[in-house]
């Protein structure tokens, strides 16, 4: 089935909240027509009320759901309920609940505090997704399933996750003598001399750990497959989703997106807290990494907040045009939808204080109804979007693996590694230009990108070396910084310095790492008529490698500490293309200017061909015919800009000037035939 013949608009429906109210619940669907609503997603935590008792199954008020959506013209997104078991099911099989790292069995309470690998829970939930897929297989309202909800890596130290840790461990290594080797074991004589001595609760064993987190990771992986299976098999047709989150659950993301018909996440930022332009690159960064899980399709949107959060400690209130604003900019980096957590606020539980389309006053004058309206509205005229796409001549690698080897490292300085930070910190000269970047994996295909960057990228997993080469060699431009290449899959060290590939790539091989406390700087200073014309000083902080180039050419150097005249960026010529090598860890004004030269010197720039004052950002999403340019202004004063000839307001249907006016926490989207 095609999925997308308009950008999706909706929300969660916790209806069977409201069974005893049957006028709410008649009011709601009037609701939702006035707010322009396609969608819902629907059941998420409904296991207690679509199975009471055990084997009791009550169907009635879900059947009287998926009906009204149809009947009054909405789709329904039907999750399965695996995050939130019912009371009887933890009561009556304990071991269907996690073990913490003690040994202790954790009681039934909050959401997802179940084992994945419990053969009960699986058998339980396995048995109602059945009969779900079974009873609104053929039901108009059904385009989506949603397997559970937000799934986590909590760890679970119960004997059946013991026995499938070492199952995995055998698969992955064999024997005990190649698992010792690859976790160096003999170091505090860790050795192992049967499967059983294995527990992952050993801290100083980074391997160890390590090689835990992969295995919680697609422990999760494998239950979400094993309760998507009943759903394949009788509603073949129907696509599969389940909501991801910001990376920072544990989960290998790139191995779950090969298993979901369409990305989707939950997308949560602290507006007006900080400085807005930075929550808006960082959000755009997170959007960019979800529309890169599937490449060339859309994502969704499945949550955001349509006012405030109530678990952020402070949530703010959206200001005039924000709304409007945040939601757009994920339709601008490929989202075809805008959902909320929640249709209606609850009366009682943890997020009763949760913002919602439909507030407690339930009044149709309130400032974020009227906002959710008129953005429905905006997003019918924006239906054309759905068929275009994004495509981006940049590459950024953020690698989930890599972040937890480096997590587990114990550097000279282990505090503030802040290895996403510092992939968000590349990424934000191109959001500041409108280039548009995907995020991708170590795993990747470079291949169809003219530059790609790996910031930090400790863990060369085999043949990664080789492929950088091959791409720099055959006409790729590619980045690197300090702490990479250092370790391999197991977290073992290179001896010799960094993979033969790699050292032959960058043109130097690095000799030893100055670390800086939170208060000192360093200086750097670009060397006098470089390629890339960067100019002056930059500081640096908190990592200074030393580095020794042999065919690379030196573009900047140390200015300060003992080490000054040491190489600090770098270029070598490799076969048809470049690397570049920086050194340190530098303020955000130097990789702006080394992203803006470099750049402008291999000839990218943004489809506009337009500077972007500061304080806008661009996506443009396009097809072989038609393209769209959403440009937004994510500051409190509006904001001009040259866009040249062309452009017709998609919005208005207004020919476009050749240039326009952004105004404070808007955006202007204009569209041009090709």
């Amino acid at each position: 089935m095609k999925l997308f013949e308009k950008l999706w608009h909706g929300a969660d429906y916790n209806y069977e909240q409201w069974l005893d109210r049957p006028d709410i619940l008649a009011e709601d669907f009037r609701l939702m027509r006035l707010t322009h609503c396609n969608v819902m997603s629907i059941g998420i935590f409904a296991w207690s009320m679509l199975e009471p008792t055990e084997g009791h199954y009550t169907f009635d008020w879900l059947d009287q759901l998926m009906d009204s959506l149809a009947e009054n013209g909405l789709s329904a997104i039907l999750a399965t309920p695996s995050a939130a078991p019912p009371a009887w099911l933890s009561q009556k099989y304990p071991e269907t609940r996690r073990v913490n790292e003690h040994g202790i069995r954790q009681p039934h309470r909050r959401r997802q505090n179940f084992c994945y690998s419990s053969p009960i829970y699986r058998e339980k939930i396995v048995a109602l997704n059945t009969r779900l897929a079974e009873r609104y297989q053929h039901h108009p309202a059904l385009v989506l399933w949603h397997v559970s909800n937000e799934y986590v890596a909590t760890q679970c130290h119960c004997d059946l996750c013991y026995q499938g840790f070492r199952a995995w461990l055998q698969r992955r290594y064999g024997d005990l003598d190649t698992l010792n080797r690859a976790w160096w074991s003999t170091f505090w004589s860790h050795r192992f001399t049967d499967w059983s001595q294995i527990e992952p609760v050993d801290p100083s064993m980074h391997s160890l750990m390590l090689d835990w987190q992969r295995f919680t990771s697609d422990q999760a992986l494998d239950f979400f497959l094993a309760e998507s299976a009943p759903l394949r098999q009788i509603t073949p047709n129907i696509p599969i989703t389940t909501n991801f989150m910001q990376p920072d659950v544990g989960l290998n993301y790139w191995n779950f997106a090969l298993h979901v018909d369409v990305a989707c996440w939950d997308s949560y930022p602290r507006w007006h807290q900080t400085d807005d332009l930075q929550t808006a690159m960082q959000t755009a960064f997170y959007h960019d990494l979800h529309r890169s899980y599937k490449q060339g399709q859309p994502f969704l949107l499945m949550e955001s907040t349509p006012s405030v959060t109530n678990w952020q400690g402070i949530s703010r209130l959206k200001k005039p045009g924000m709304h409007k604003l945040s939601s757009l900019q994920a339709v601008a980096h490929g989202a075809n939808s805008v959902q909320y957590f929640q249709w209606r606020q609850s009366r009682g539980g943890e997020e009763k204080f949760h913002g919602a389309v439909v507030s407690h006053l339930a009044s149709t004058d309130t400032r974020v109804f009227q906002d959710v309206q008129a953005l429905g509205s905006t997003l019918e005229k924006l239906a054309p979007v759905t068929e275009t796409t994004i495509q981006a001549p940049v590459a950024l690698i953020y690698d989930f693996e890599n972040e937890w080897a480096l997590n587990h490292a114990q550097l000279p300085r282990s505090i503030g590694k802040n290895y996403q930070e510092t992939c968000r910190q590349h990424y934000r000269p191109f959001w500041q230009q409108g280039i548009a970047v995907d995020i991708i994996n170590a795993e990747a295909d470079f291949n169809g990108y003219r530059l790609v960057i790996a910031p930090m990228l400790y863990m060369f997993t085999p043949g990664l070396a080789e492929r950088i080469e091959a791409y720099v060699k055959g006409g790729g431009t590619f980045v690197t910084t300090y702490l990479s290449g250092l370790v391999n899959q197991s977290d073992l060290v290179f001896l010799n310095g960094y993979p033969p590939a790699l050292r032959r790539t960058l043109g130097l091989y690095a000799e030893e790492m100055d670390t800086l406390t939170d208060h000192q700087l360093g200086q750097l200073r670009a060397c006098p008529e470089n390629p890339l014309n960067l100019n002056g000083d930059y500081e640096f902080h908190h990592y200074a490698e030393l580095v020794h180039p042999e065919t690379a050419q030196v573009l900047a150097t140390y200015h300060s500490e003992f080490y000054a005249g040491y190489p600090v960026l770098t270029a070598n010529s490799y076969g048809s293309g470049q690397a570049y090598f920086i050194a340190a860890r530098t303020e955000n004004r130097f990789l702006t200017d080394f992203y803006t030269y470099l750049t402008k010197c291999m000839g990218i720039e943004n489809p506009l061909r337009q500077p972007l004052p500061a304080g806008l950002s661009m996506q443009v999403r396009a097809n072989e015919s038609q393209r769209f340019a959403f440009i937004m202004n994510f500051t409190d004063h509006a904001i001009s800009m040259e866009i040249g000839q062309g452009w017709q307001d998609t919005l208005t249907g207004l020919q476009s000037t050749s240039s326009i006016t952004v105004p404070p926490y808007d955006v202007v989207i204009v569209g041009q035939v090709l």
